[in-house]
């Protein structure tokens, strides 16, 4: 028999195969192998070198983005420390010193 990881909701051990999918039988909670709880809700999100970000994370910007309703720039390199993720299009928020609370977007910034 081979061995099948428990249940990612009710960590019940007595998970089975139907097709390509794992089943719990006792929560119901079906998933495919080898992704995790977060990737099945989708609230993944991935930096521009597909790398998944957290909250907490140290991210710098890959390339210049232009601040809206600003003459500012927020330059290629600049190191961001402590991001939040979001829902929505902007999914991080963050402070940036110099420019004060910024939202970005995850396809615009690499993980350290």
């Amino acid at each position: 028999m081979q061995d099948l990881p428990n249940c990612p909701q009710c960590n019940s051990p007595y998970t089975y195969e139907d097709g390509n999918l794992l089943v719990c039988p006792e929560c119901g909670h079906e998933w495919a192998p080898g992704t995790t709880v977060e990737e099945e809700q989708g609230n993944v999100v991935r930096d521009s070198n597909g790398n998944i970000l957290s909250d907490g994370d140290t991210i710098t910007i890959i390339k210049d983005l232009k601040v809206k309703g600003s003459s500012k720039v927020l330059k290629m390199g600049t190191k961001v420390k402590g991001i939040r993720l979001v829902e929505g299009d902007h999914n991080i928020d963050c402070k940036i010193e110099g420019f004060g609370q910024m939202s970005l977007k995850s396809e615009f910034v690499k993980k350290i």
